[in-house]
């Protein structure tokens, strides 16, 4: 157990490390942000001398060690938009973001499973077929029309919810939250029903399918010959065995959550790091981009190392395998 961990904790450092390098590096390239720092009238020694004040006129071996080694510390310099340490300017939008998401998440989970095993069930039913023809359509809508429609909708037509913005928010011990107020509980439907719902369907058809790969095993078939009740044997046996590769495709769309919430942040102007790490493109805020890409890069890889290890706690066999290399 050990080895595997340490294992897996050399493999995420390494994917950081590339991670952190290709980013710095692309974002290098995209721009001069001394074009939106200074005005037209500036002449080029003062444009020199910003450049040599932010440390961007060295080579790039020699910036990509100074923020590697800085980033190490915690420390992402300053922001050339907002001249403020970048994680203050990521850490004022990152409740806004991981609000959403969470929110989207229970969702997506609360909904899909118990439609993916409601169509596995009754596969031939006229609700499942009306249920997954929905879900063909979900995952089809690209999500900004997903965002605009809903906005027609409930907004413009029938003025139920906010059309953009994250309401009203309540500071409980230094985080900022929008969940415990009616206005703020409001701001957050429209947005958390946009960004869930492509992988609300996603993981309806993957319980569904894997419902159906169960219902036909040999154990299934060995459990309903031995007299069980049918609500025993697809809860009992098949659901706790179909929700084994649901538990990877769960930590696999949090993280997917977290990097496609730019597009649901931008379509109702949600304050979080997505719209951030727009305006910081726009800017060509590179200490901003360069952050944003190394957290997401962080979440992606601590959800896939606990994925890895509750996987390795479930999975009986991966044990024997771990045993059986070390012996």
């Amino acid at each position: 157990m050990l080895a595997y961990i340490v294992r897996r904790l050399l493999h995420s450092i390494l994917v950081l490390i590339a991670v952190g390098f290709i980013a710095f590096s692309l974002f290098t390239y995209v721009g001069d942000p001394i074009n939106n720092m200074v005005g037209v009238e500036a002449t080029e020694a003062e444009r020199e001398w910003a450049r040599k004040a932010l440390g961007i006129d060295d080579p790039f071996p020699v910036q990509f060690a100074r923020f590697a080694w800085h980033a190490v510390q915690g420390d992402f310099g300053q922001s050339f938009r907002l001249s403020i340490p970048v994680e203050t300017a990521i850490g004022d939008r990152l409740p806004a973001t991981l609000e959403l998401v969470f929110v989207a998440a229970v969702m997506a989970l609360a909904i899909g499973v118990p439609l993916g095993v409601y169509t596995g069930l009754h596969r031939d039913g006229a609700i499942s077929r009306i249920l997954l023809t929905a879900s063909l359509v979900g995952i089809s809508l690209p999500t900004f029309l997903i965002g605009i429609i809903l906005i027609l909708v409930f907004s413009v037509w029938l003025g139920w919810l906010p059309s953009f913005g994250r309401g009203a928010t309540v500071d409980l011990w230094g985080w900022e939250s929008n969940l415990v107020t009616w206005e703020g509980f409001k701001s957050i439907i429209l947005p958390s029903i946009t960004l869930c719902l492509f992988q609300l369907t996603l993981l309806m058809r993957l319980v569904r399918a894997e419902m159906l790969e169960v219902l036909r095993t040999d154990y299934i078939k060995f459990a309903r010959a031995r007299g069980l009740t049918n609500r025993a044997v697809n809860f009992g046996h098949a659901l706790k065995n179909t929700l084994v590769p649901v538990i990877t495709i769960t930590g696999l769309q949090i993280g997917s959550l977290i990097a496609f919430a730019i597009i649901t942040e931008t379509v109702f102007q949600w304050p979080g790091m997505g719209l951030l790490f727009l305006q910081a493109i726009q800017f060509v805020d590179i200490p901003v981009m360069a952050a944003y890409l190394c957290l997401v890069a962080f979440i992606f890889v601590v959800i896939n190392l606990m994925v890895d290890l509750l996987y390795y706690a479930i999975d009986p066999r991966l044990r024997l395998e771990g045993t059986g290399h070390a012996h």
